[in-house]
């Protein structure tokens, strides 16, 4: 078995703002589902978390640059690892993210051992 991390990506153009208690709670049911079913077979590293859209780049000689995101069409809002025998089996799983549904993406990586 491997780790993989699945990183959520969205363009906030299309993102919608604001969503009524109903509907935010219809949204965090689907990712409860569907993380739930990755954590019944035994295949959830770590449920990870939602990302803050501010932040800083930190480059070399100490330059530090306001937002991550000022080059990319698309944020990354969140992140999971979970464990699978294979990429393709990870993106499988990564099928069935709620994101998706909303015009987002899921990125798969394997995490290499240090």
């Amino acid at each position: 078995m491997n780790d993989f991390l699945l990183i959520f990506r969205r363009d906030p153009a299309t993102a919608q703002t604001e969503q009524s208690p109903a509907q935010l709670q219809a949204w965090m049911k689907e990712w409860m589902d569907w993380i739930g079913g990755i954590a019944a077979q035994n295949k959830l590293v770590s449920q990870g978390n939602r990302l803050d859209q501010d932040g800083n780049v930190v480059k070399a000689g100490g330059i530090v640059t306001n937002g991550p995101y000022v080059e990319v069409k698309e944020v990354i809002g969140g992140y999971t690892i979970i464990r699978a025998e294979s990429k393709e089996e990870a993106s499988e799983m990564a099928m069935g993210c709620p994101i998706l549904k909303v015009g987002g993406s899921v990125e798969v990586r394997a995490i290499m051992a240090m």
